[in-house]
């Protein structure tokens, strides 16, 4: 493609209106052009990496018929401005701090002249003004976007959130002056004030006529050369497209790639974005009988399908929950943290704990493996020049079996794991008939515990046997030390999961969750049920 080649605008809803954006690179944070260009300058740029929740804004996209959390036919979803590429808002509604104004203008306005009321705040801001919930204000704006999805979302559905509940919706966003508890007790507060709800009947027309336009493909200049942005709308065309263009770097929820041009400033070049392929981005039960298995969509965000894991594994909650923050949850997808193949990564221990497979697509051919076979080495798998991960699939027989994953990190919320474990084991009698023990951060890759699992198997589920599988933790790992823990530490503190496990779920009188984590006396009320 020439520089005078034709390339569609990236197109949006911001403001009340479509804004039609062109000539920015592909790159081009959604935070600088808020505030560089927009100069919408209530987002605000604090750590740059997705961290600190300082630019949190809210994506509004069309909801599927019947879909649930839906807001007027809207799907709003926090994010992390600082590493959402501009193209990724084609076709979508972007919200922001300034938005929440003109809800109160629009909503006085609107109501008959002797009914009008000096609102002059949204509820979320008023109530963090009057519980003191701001000191320095740097973190306010991120605080104010969690929580107004929050409000959105409860006011539509009639309910309000425990603090529980409010405390994990804000687990993405830091506050290093004010202290939690004012922020909280605004959280709850909102609810009482006179409500202001989005209009969101102008924004899902705005939504309707930008969806009935074709793939969107976009480019612009870098120095002499154009950068493409290329996003496929099925399944066909990205396996096309990916096998035309192997080099082509594949984008999909943005909180990897982001910080690979945030902070590491690398030259992307062109760039396939796979998050308009509705196919991807499923999460649905397939398959009869012992053949059953939960098919997840290499799209699908992390929320969804740790959600739809959850429903049918309630021990995985808590991973769950502490996978990162909402806004990285909502944006990162599944697909995305098993293709990356960091050693730290969460999602692999407990797929591998489940059997998941990992399918790959290259044009028409599509195949399987067991997903530990895809990992070679660190940062090094199995996939093919023009190949893509399609989806991953969990055998739904294998979330029968007792099920735990334990993340082990310095911060409760949002922090990376110093190591995690994925376990599952299944007794006949007091005898280990199956088990799986995989670890993250222990190793170049995240791999099972083969010589320990073989310890165990076929053996009475004893203190004993579990002692040997220590011993053998030692021979299936040598892990590194680091800036977030020393490698005596990690192999002890994997030694202690497995006397967790064995505690958890040992045949005669297991310990429930009350006496083996300090965190039970903060109940997470999430409807996991509720998951696909």
């Amino acid at each position: 493609m020439s520089m005078t080649d034709h390339t569609q605008p990236i197109r949006f809803f911001h403001r009340g209106r479509i804004v039609d954006v062109s000539g920015v690179h592909p790159t081009r944070s959604v935070l600088d052009w808020l505030r560089e260009d927009a100069r919408c300058t209530g987002t605000k740029e604090g750590c740059n990496e997705g961290d600190c929740g300082a630019c949190t804004v809210v994506i509004g996209e069309l909801a599927e018929a019947g879909e649930k959390e839906a807001v007027g036919g809207l799907r709003l979803s926090t994010v992390n401005a600082c590493i959402q590429f501009l193209p990724t808002l084609h076709g979508k509604a972007l919200f922001t701090v300034e938005d929440l104004k003109a809800q109160c203008t629009r909503q006085r306005d609107r109501a008959p002249r002797d009914k009008q009321t000096a609102i002059h705040l949204h509820p979320v801001q008023q109530a963090l003004v009057d519980c003191h919930g701001s000191q320095c204000g740097f973190c306010t704006p991120g605080f104010v976007m969690s929580l107004w999805s929050t409000y959105e979302h409860h006011q539509d559905a009639g309910t309000q959130p425990t603090r529980q509940q409010l405390a994990d919706d804000l687990s993405g966003n830091l506050c290093r002056c004010t202290g939690y508890r004012p922020i909280l007790d605004a959280g709850q507060r909102m609810f009482d004030l006179p409500a202001v709800r989005l209009d969101t009947e102008p924004v899902v027309a705005a939504l309707q006529s930008l969806k009935h336009e074709p793939s969107f493909d976009y480019a612009a200049p870098l120095g002499q050369r154009m950068d493409h942005f290329h996003a496929p709308t099925t399944l066909a065309q990205l396996a096309a497209l990916r096998e035309a263009k192997p080099a082509a770097q594949l984008l999909s929820g943005s909180t990897d790639v982001g910080l690979w041009v945030n902070k590491q400033f690398r030259d992307l070049g062109d760039i396939v974005y796979v998050g308009d392929v509705a196919e991807m981005k499923v999460v649905e039960e397939r398959g009869q009988g012992g053949n059953g298995e939960l098919y997840i969509g290499a799209g699908a965000s992390l929320e969804n399908a740790f959600r739809a894991l959850a429903a049918r594994a309630p021990s995985l909650t808590d991973v769950w929950l502490r996978f990162a923050s909402p806004p990285i949850r909502n944006a990162g997808t599944m697909g995305g943290n098993v293709a990356n193949g960091s050693p730290i990564g969460d999602s692999p221990p407990v797929l591998m704990s489940l059997d998941a497979e990992i399918e790959l697509r290259r044009g028409d051919r599509v195949r399987r493996m067991p997903l530990p076979d895809f990992y070679v080495d660190y940062m090094k798998n199995k996939l093919e020049p023009g190949e893509f991960v399609q989806g991953l699939a969990v055998p739904l027989a294998a979330m029968k079996r007792q099920v735990r994953a334990y993340k082990i990190s310095k911060r409760f919320d949002c922090d990376i794991s110093a190591l995690c474990g994925g376990f599952a084991i299944e007794l006949e009698g007091d005898i280990v008939k199956a088990v799986r023990l995989a670890y993250g951060g222990m190793a170049a890759i995240v791999k099972r515990a083969a010589q320990a699992e073989a310890a165990l198997l076929g053996k009475p589920w004893t203190q004993a046997s579990v002692n040997a599988a220590k011993l053998a933790l030692a021979q299936d790992f040598k892990p590194l030390t680091d800036m977030r823990a020393s490698a005596d530490y990690r192999l002890l503190v994997a030694q202690n999961l497995l006397q967790r496990l064995w505690l958890e779920t040992r045949a005669k009188d297991p310990l429930p969750v009350e006496a083996t984590s300090v965190w039970s006396v903060m109940p997470h009320t999430l409807a996991t049920a509720e998951g696909v």
